[in-house]
């Protein structure tokens, strides 16, 4: 079976051009529906890399990517939101603590959808959000400032840092209830539809059966850093979508470069050793954020004045590129972003 006849990528495709794509800049301006959560439940894709035991398809990394570049290309704010759902289903399905037992049945088949809030763990040593031993359980006090899904998500897996240095990841209703509070759905240059807030923690309570993982924060960001200087298929896929804007003519030159740096990010994604060429991994990601940027610049330029209009493709691919220029940056991979644009062309 080739990633192209997948079941997997097959539904993504139908979901895309079905569903996705036809609604995008719609859904750009007034947030993602729970229809489309509803879609992508029924389509089988959130539990795309999970154990099968538990009710997912454990699909090879190719697959995973490929629906990834799907969807992203399709609704950009859509597939923000259902991609948080995929790390809690990988801790848990690495975890042996009871909460595993609880929630990755239920997460794998699609049946509750989970957002996560753990990106800035990677402020440290800023702790944005402290955790402290209370009785069976634990206490959150802080600020998550970057919350995607309210309103959709079920659950989230929430972290912080503890007393003794360590990462603490537990999951929690998402909703508002005492010690959690949100802040108004933020307006954003791009994704606003993905429903994105701040959580304020004042002393949230979260009891012991519900954390996930619990290690030194060193050890946990060593198992982090590797996932940060990949590129992200989010950009291929938004790449490829302004690529159908583009007159074949110029398109067909970007799209032969598209193919290139693919093909060694994946290789590079595929390494057996995550930890090794990190400078080279951050070298394509930042090469794969060139192309994009200069895809969508060439979709915007095909469509003219028209594209001004925020009800054009182009426009908001153009938008949703620069949103992805910033997710999931660390300080190594700004830096080497940086250092690659200080080059100029090449």
């Amino acid at each position: 079976m080739t990633v192209a006849s997948h079941p997997l990528v097959v539904r993504a495709r139908e979901l895309a051009d079905g569903l996705l794509a036809p609604a995008a800049e719609r859904v750009d301006q007034e947030g993602v529906p729970a229809s489309h959560i509803e879609a992508t439940r029924r389509s089988g894709l959130l539990g795309v890399s999970a154990p099968v035991a538990y009710g997912g398809s454990a699909a090879p990394a190719a697959v995973v990517r490929e629906t990834a570049e799907i969807l992203a290309g399709a609704c950009c704010s859509t597939w923000f939101v259902q991609t948080q759902h995929h790390t809690p289903v990988l801790t848990l399905a690495k975890t042996a603590l009871p909460v595993r037992e609880r929630l990755l049945g239920p997460l794998a088949r699609g049946e509750l959808l989970s957002g996560v809030a753990y990106a800035h763990l990677r402020s440290y040593p800023r702790v944005p959000v402290r955790v402290r031993r209370e009785a069976d359980g634990w206490r959150f006090s802080g600020t998550v400032p970057w919350y995607t899904g309210w309103g959709l998500n079920d659950v989230m897996l929430l972290a912080g840092v503890t007393e003794d240095d360590e990462a603490l990841f537990a999951f929690v209703d998402a909703r508002e209830q005492p010690g959690l509070r949100p802040s108004e759905p933020m307006r954003l240059a791009a994704l606003s539809a993905s429903r994105t807030v701040s959580l304020e923690l004042d002393g949230l309570w979260v009891p012991e059966e519900a954390v996930a993982l619990l290690m030194p924060y060193a050890d946990w960001a060593a198992s982090d850093h590797p996932k940060t200087l990949n590129a992200n298929p989010a950009v291929f896929g938004i790449t490829r979508a302004a690529l159908t804007l583009v007159e074949e003519e110029y398109a067909g030159v970007l799209r032969a470069r598209l193919d290139e740096v693919r093909r060694h990010a994946y290789a590079l994604a595929d390494h057996p050793m995550p930890q090794e060429r990190a400078e080279e991994r951050l070298a394509v990601r930042a090469e794969a954020f060139t192309l994009m940027r200069t895809a969508t610049e060439a979709a915007v330029v095909t469509g003219g004045g028209r594209t001004m209009l925020l009800t054009h493709r182009a426009q908001r691919l153009a938008r949703e590129a620069l949103f992805l220029l910033v997710q999931g940056q660390t300080s190594s991979s700004r830096t080497a972003h940086l250092r690659h644009l200080a080059q100029g062309p090449r």
